[in-house]
């Protein structure tokens, strides 16, 4: 009876013990994060979104909407870890007045407390990772088919339904632009928007080749293949930042949206597609049924890659384009797939990996884009 007592003492002590241990640690959030700060700021934005005139300037209202939501992307999981914090504190004092199997059972809520607490830290340690100049903006992404043939198309269309998975996961809305089909199956290319709190900052970290490795199931003999997709990221840029773009610059081409066809197919050319002549940079939109809907999101578009691509000729890092500026190839790639002779996702940056290729290809690729962000600020970036 002495050594349950004892065990059961010991339990609850290394359960005080995890609490204080998330005590420090909010309270060094605070501090890393400037949540004081954040919270005036906040206030200021909020204060500002109230004022009856708000909606006058609709590119300004939505500029302050998107800062507000970057501080509430930490505001709120830093809230919801004081409380879990908090609210463990006090399970494990109800806890000390139970015995026997009520102890256990409280002591096994406090735990589970402690780990959303952690799971809030985790999520505040990521957020404190993305401090880059556009971190906090909406994210334009292209996908595109390299070498693979029909195998390279596939795999586009698979990477184009895990990101859609990983925008779920977070809460982000995906925005597609402009698809490409396959000759056979797949996708040739695809250029999809992703709007949410720091996208760009969390998508940048993908940027680059990602190579599959699997048995085809395009091939009757059941033979291995090699794929790749690239991955490109830009940032969208806010309205007042000066991009020129010159009319005689710009070739613009109508085209007619796809679709499943029947009654609600779309018989105008209302898809637009814009070459920038000097640089060689193609955009294109097909969502909208209107022209002047698709043109006007295209141009978005062109005006945040055309940013990126002169802020890389000033710094004169033209890897930085689009992530490094290499061949959709071998050799190249920043990420492994490998579906067979084994199961093993790789990230060859990072050197981060993991068996559960299911789990990847379903979204789960938080990891990775950790590991490389904290490898990012050791590295001073």
């Amino acid at each position: 009876m002495a050594e349950e007592v004892k065990e059961k003492l010991l339990e609850t002590e290394e359960v005080r013990q995890r609490i204080a241990d998330l005590k420090t640690k909010v309270g060094e959030m605070a501090d890393y994060i400037k949540i004081g700060e954040r919270r005036e700021k906040l206030a200021a934005l909020e204060a500002q979104q109230a004022e009856p005139d708000f909606w006058n300037n609709q590119n300004k209202a939505r500029e302050v909407i998107a800062a507000t939501n970057a501080e509430r992307a930490y505001t709120i999981p830093f809230d919801q870890l004081t409380k879990s914090v908090e609210d463990a504190e006090v399970m494990l004092e109800l806890a000390g007045m139970e015995e026997g199997e009520a102890l256990q059972a409280a002591l096994k809520d406090t735990v589970a407390e402690c780990a959303k607490a952690d799971e809030f830290f985790a999520k505040l340690r990521m957020q404190s990772l993305l401090g880059g100049k556009f971190d906090a903006y909406n994210v334009f992404v292209k996908l595109h088919a390299g070498q693979g043939g029909t195998e390279a198309c596939d795999w586009v269309q698979m990477l184009y339904r895990m990101y859609q998975r990983y925008a779920e996961d977070q809460g982000w809305k995906v925005e597609e632009y402009d698809i490409q089909p396959g000759e056979e199956a797949g996708l040739k290319d695809v250029y999809f928007r992703i709007e949410g709190p720091f996208a760009y900052g969390t998508m940048k970290a993908e940027r680059g080749i990602h190579r599959l490795v699997r048995i085809s199931p395009f091939d009757a003999n059941k033979r291995r293949q090699t794929s790749f997709a690239s991955v490109e990221t830009v940032a969208e840029i806010a309205d007042d930042i000066d991009v020129e773009i010159k009319d005689e610059d710009l070739r613009i081409d109508t085209y007619r949206s796809g679709g499943a066809g029947g009654q609600h197919v779309n018989k105008t050319d209302s898809a637009v597609r814009l070459t920038h002549l000097p640089t060689g940079i193609v955009v294109a939109c097909q969502k909208e049924r209107s022209q002047h809907m698709n043109k006007e999101k295209a141009m978005n578009m062109l005006r945040a890659q055309l940013y990126e691509y002169y802020e890389d000729q000033k710094r004169a890092e033209m890897d930085r384009f689009y992530g490094a500026k290499s061949e959709n190839g071998w050799g190249s790639q920043i990420r492994s797939y490998v579906f067979c002779p084994y199961t093993m996702v790789k990230d060859l940056r990072t050197q981060y990996e993991t068996s559960d290729v299911n789990g990847v290809m379903d979204g789960h690729i938080q990891p990775f884009i950790e590991a490389w962000l904290q490898q990012q600020a050791a590295k001073g970036k």
